[in-house]
């Protein structure tokens, strides 16, 4: 029962911090515009893909891999989801189903970029420093795995409330701010 503390630990850490945060808020939009269960798997795969590797190699693999990089790669498919997001497509057609086909794996790219070096992967690599390892993958894995699906069902409850087209515009303008926001910080690094 050592692991209950630790547990505890990690989890109220890493939900709270993660709880509104733009991860949580791409997985919202995206559940409004497409699919929930793909969203769901390539969010839940990323964040369980990070985690490990933070509770493995800690905040080192930040320094391996260049910001820049990272910043651009996410601007660039915030811009294509905002892109796909301000298209007037029928909800079922056919370029929607073809997208669907790739989502998960688009969703895993998105969010494993927007989420690399982030606040609670570097928190899950210094707990991980002084707490079992598999204890900190497991906690912050089941923490994001609660905010990804509290951001997914809550993207699907306004498909019921709202026009499928106001849906898909907000969303075309929050991916649009966040890719603003990458592209921003892109040239504050490289400036």
């Amino acid at each position: 029962m050592e692991f209950v503390e630790p547990f505890i630990k990690v989890f109220l850490l890493v939900f709270l911090a993660e709880f509104g945060d733009k991860s949580q808020l791409v997985c919202m939009t995206l559940s409004a515009r497409y699919r929930a269960a793909p969203v769901l798997i390539g969010s839940v795969l990323a964040f369980s893909v990070l985690n490990a590797l933070a509770a493995i190699f800690g905040a080192a693999l930040s320094i391996y891999v260049p910001q820049a990089l990272i910043f651009f790669v996410v601007g660039v498919l915030f811009f294509v989801f905002a892109i796909q997001s301000f298209k007037n497509d029928e909800e079922e057609s056919e370029e929607s189903i073809k997208i669907g086909k790739h989502l998960v794996s688009s969703v895993f790219i998105l969010i494993f970029l927007a989420e690399l070096g982030d606040k609670t992967q570097l928190a899950i690599a210094g707990l991980a420093a002084v707490e079992q390892a598999w204890i900190v993958w497991v906690a912050g894995t089941v923490a994001l795995m609660l905010t990804t699906l509290l951001g997914v069902w809550f993207g699907r409850v306004l498909l019921k409330r709202l026009p499928i087209a106001l849906i898909h515009r907000g969303a075309g303008v929050l991916f649009m701010l966040f890719a603003g926001i990458a592209f921003f910080q892109l040239y504050q690094l490289v400036r």
